[in-house]
This record gives structure tokens, sequence and C-alpha cells, in this order.
């Protein structure tokens, strides 16, 4: 191969002798970015795949300074290395960094070089540079960094602490949960061995659990759930119960890793140990359980009720004897708020056991409602005959609203509120549907950000969801009540609007992209702008298929960002 003049800083672009037509080939349909650099800092030769990479025409790049190519960011690291490689201190270097391209965007590479020396005067002549693009690599790397912050925040919310055995390494994985349930700092090194983790555990426990975790670990029924006792940093004791199975095996069935949550149920045994302790004081009484119980006789009119039963409906004893049940023990269906049948009645009728599970309210006597579950028991004479019933009720108000709050959850984007995408998707169908039946009209935005990536890359994560939750507030101020705006990726969102033709939609979708262009976010003395893409589709009988619908309104969100960014775009005219 011929060699440039090296000694100017404006070096000659490379020309390969005519001895070389065979690796000139190989270079130029490279899939691989290659090019050449002088020790100059000039480019002096690039491949077409490079040039394709970072968006220049054929030549466009040659003669340009290298550094100029390197993102601003990662310039200094990368001349660092590549300075090194020049004055002899590395052979070569591979990392991972960003590029500028010809429009000034980012793009993540893996780039490798090596330098090559005159063979007459053992100088440096130029540096060989390969550029591989990793962007998906990047962005796979960064939806599973979001997925797993995403489940392990839900599991510390959930107060659960995470452990992941791999027999392999013989090592153990904490979460940070497990760590705080037990006293220790979140980022603090953990003994994983076994024998250390069973000297914690309550000597009373030690022996049982030693002969059992084994078998948790093999998946055998019956241990997958294990209750022990354990020390905490401060000395006491708590109660850990323990859910674990295996998920990886070997070609001969052995296990390899097990994984399983933790929770610290102390306050679950402390309940159940004073309720054994106070049942078997006062066995011989109701009075002090923490279920509601009435009793009636076979007319239904109440013959006893307990202090739980009391406080629940509002109703002393005195005041309830005789009574028929229904005036003290009011309930109602949570939803319709229709009186609801008792269980008693169906016990009285069938002689059988009848529990209620569905929803429904205690309303009690001064109006206090109470999320209930209840279930009656016919009281028999020795020969058979009904001569009553019992009612027991809990109050459930707090587990349901776990529920509520779960089921919210599960629908709804944690970070800003918005529906997230399964919700999104559901309702997509559901005025699909509804077009095509009734007939009506309905549109479809989709609204990519536009400038958010520089937030996070300079003001961090935080920041950005910040921003990210100042967005959905906007989207929300811009929409009616009956629309159906939600969160459907990292800056993506979504918007269904109910009975509106596409005049409209792009009234509204213009209005979202004002609005979004006229956020100013400061942060860190710092103020940031960024912009929205709406791409807007009609819902109407013509096209009722969610995913079609979807792809049309993403193609014209496309459009406006190659028209421009920050504007609107009806599937129409894209």
């Amino acid at each position: 191969m011929a060699e440039p003049h090296d000694e100017s800083p404006t070096a000659e672009i490379f020309r390969f002798d005519r001895s070389d037509t065979l690796l000139r080939k190989v270079m130029e349909s490279a899939a691989v970015g290659m090019c050449l650099v002088g020790v100059g800092g000039r480019l002096i030769y690039a491949n077409r795949a490079y040039e394709t990479m970072l968006g220049y025409g054929q030549g466009e790049c040659l003669g340009l300074e290298g550094e100029a190519l390197i993102y601003a960011e990662d310039r200094d690291e990368v001349l660092d290395q590549l300075r090194d490689l020049m004055i002899g201190e590395l052979g070569e270097f591979r990392l991972e960094c960003r590029m500028a391209r010809r429009d000034g965007s980012p793009i993540w590479v893996s780039a490798s070089a090596s330098l090559l020396r005159s063979e007459i005067t053992g100088n440096p002549v130029y540096a060989i540079v390969q550029l591989l693009n990793i962007e998906a690599q990047k962005r796979a790397e960064a939806a599973l960094a979001y997925g797993e912050a995403r489940w392990n925040s839900a599991l510390d919310a959930a107060q659960q602490g995470v452990w992941d055995a791999d027999v392999r390494a013989d090592s153990v994985y904490y979460s940070r949960s497990w760590k705080t349930m037990r006293g220790f700092d979140p980022d603090e090194e953990v003994d994983s061995a076994k024998e250390s983790w069973l000297a914690r555990l309550h000597p009373d426990d030690r022996d049982r659990i030693r002969a059992t975790v084994d078998l948790q670990s093999t998946g055998e029924d019956g241990y997958g759930t294990l209750e022990y006792r354990e020390r905490h940093r401060d000395g006491h004791y708590i109660w850990i119960l323990s859910r674990g199975r295996p998920i990886e095996w070997d070609d001969r069935g052995n296990v390899l890793r097990t994984v399983g949550t933790d929770t610290d149920i102390t306050h679950l045994k402390k309940a159940e140990a004073e309720l054994a302790a106070e049942r078997e004081r006062l066995r011989v009484t109701l009075q002090s359980i923490g279920d509601g119980v009435i009793s009636i006789d076979a007319r239904s009119r109440i013959t006893f009720m307990n202090p739980t039963a009391e406080s629940m409906t509002g109703w002393t004893l005195a005041e309830a004897l005789g009574r028929r049940l229904e005036q003290v023990f009011s309930i109602v269906e949570e939803g319709s708020g229709r009186i609801a049948t008792s269980p008693v009645a169906r016990c009285l009728a069938d002689g059988e056991v009848v529990f209620l599970d569905e929803d429904v309210v205690l309303v009690g006597r001064h109006a206090e409602r109470r999320d209930i579950r209840s279930s009656a028991s016919p009281l028999r004479a020795a020969d058979g005959t009904i001569q009553g019933a019992v009612l027991v009720f809990q109050d459930v108000t707090a587990s349901r609203a776990l529920q509520k709050q779960l089921a919210h959850s599960a629908t709804h984007d944690a970070l800003t509120g918005l529906p997230n995408r399964l919700a999104f998707e559901r309702a997509l169908i559901s005025v699909s549907d509804e077009a095509r039946r009734d007939l009506r009209t309905h549109a479809l935005c989709f609204i990519d950000l536009d400038r958010f990536k520089p937030v996070n890359d300079t003001a961090g994560h935080a920041a950005g969801d910040a921003l990210l939750r100042h967005v959905a507030q906007v989207i929300r101020s811009c929409c009616r009540r009956q629309d159906f705006a939600a969160r459907i990726g990292g800056d993506e969102f979504a918007l269904l609007l109910a009975d509106c033709p596409m005049s409209g939609a792009e009234r509204v979708a213009q209005k979202l992209v004002d609005a979004i262009a006229a956020i100013e976010f400061h942060w860190d003395d710092k103020v940031y702008r960024i912009g929205a893409s709406v791409g807007v589709t009609a819902i109407t009988s013509r096209l009722a298929n969610p995913a079609e619908l979807m792809n049309e309104a993403d193609a014209a969100c496309y459009a406006a960002k190659a028209g421009g960014r920050s504007r609107v775009m009806l599937y129409e005219a894209a």
C-alpha cells in the first residue's frame, strides 16, 4: 500500500497502489466502517460504510479533522487513546463511544484502532480505525435497564426482598430491600455463604431450616415456602416468609439457579401470637375475636353481637337485641348501591354455609361505610332442625383498596400517572369496534417528543423523568374529559379523541405541539426546550384494525419528524 506524506498536518489523501487492488476492494465493500487517520489528525481515507454510517456522501469525509467526527462528550476520551496510540504507548485500542453524524446527532459505535508504521523510518504513518454500529445494542441495554429499574421499584414498594442463588458462581445476589429488611446498608456487601446465613437464624429454627432449605432449592413440592426467624442487624429477630423456586437446570436436571422473595412477616406473626393467646384465654366467649359476629334465631332476629360487630354496625347489643338482621346489618352493592342479599337468608333457606365474597359495603348506623367479606353458618339442634344462624364478617376495606391500587398500577404508567400501553391498546380496540359498529368517527394521535434525549444525556434521568411528568400534565390540559391520553413508550404518548373529525383532531394536535414547545424546563440553573411531532389518523368504519391504525399514526408522526419536527402531520397528507 502507498504511504501518504506523514509530516504535514494537511496530509495527502491516501491512494492505493495498483498491487493493492484486492485490498482496496475488500475495504471499500466491507460492511464495517473503516478509515485511515494521518499523523496530523485528518482523514486520508474512508470507505463507503464509514461515510454512510456518519451520513456523508462519497468522498466528503476526506481531509476532515478526525476529532470533529467524534461526539463532543466522548471526544477527550477517544483523543487520549488515539494520542497514546500515535506515540507508541498503546499497540491498539478498542472502546465504545459516540461519533457525530453529519447533522450533529450522535451514533454509538464500537471503535478499534491500530497504528501502521513506515517500513523504512519506523515512524507512524497512519492509524487504521474500524467502526461497528451498536445503536441497536445500546437501545436494548437502555430498555433492559429501564425494565429492571421498574420491577425493582415495584418490588421495593411492595417491601419484597429478592434473592438469586447461582450454584455455578457459588454466590447469592441480594436486593436492596432484602438488605434493608435485615438492617444492612443497601449498598453493603453481605456474605452469601449458606453457613453465614444459617448462623443468623434463631437457634430454634436453624436445624429445621438447614434440613429443608436444600429441598426448596430443588423445587420439591411442599418446600417452596419457608418461615423462620432471622437476627436483625441491631440484635432482635424478625420473622421471614421466604418463597423460592429453581429457574435454571443443567442437562442432567441439576438445579443451577434459584430465585425467590423474602417478606418481613414479623407484624403478622405478632398478630397471630396475640390472637392465639387471647382466644386461648377467652375461648369460651366470642367477646374478643377480631371478626364481627352476629347470631340470629330462625326468624332472623338478633340474639347476640360481639364488640367488633357493635363497632362496625354502630349498634350496641342492647339496642340490637330482638331487631331483624337487615335493620342492623345493612349491606349494599358497591357499584350500583342497590341493597345486597344477606348470606343469612340463603343459609336459613338451604341449611348450608354461605359465603359472600362479592364487593359489598356495610353501611353503619351513622353512615360509615366499610368493604366487608362475610359468611353465614346454620345453627342446628340435636335433631338437625335449624334454630338460627351465625353471621361472621370482616372489614376488608384496606385489602380491597390495595387490590384496586394494584389494578390501577397494572394499567397506568408509574412515572406520569397516565394510562399505560396495555390500557391504551384496550381503549383503541374499544373505539375501533365502536367506529365500525356505530359508524362514528374518532381520531388517533401519536406524539413523539423532539430533543428529549439531550435532557436525559446532559441533565440526567431524574430531570428526564420530571420533564416527562410535566409533559403528561400538559397533554392532559389540552384534552377534553372524554379523550384518552396514555404514555406508550419512553418519550412517546398517544391520544384518542372521541367523536372528533380530522379537522378538529388537527387543531387539538397543533395545540399540543404549541403547548409542549412553550415548556421552559428549568434544571440545575439551565433551561431546556423540547418539542413534539404528532401524527394523526382517523378511526372510522373504513379501518377498524388497531394495529393498522397505530401504523398509520406512527407513519404520519415519522413524516412530521422528517418534515422538520415540532409539527402535525395527518395520515392523508403523509
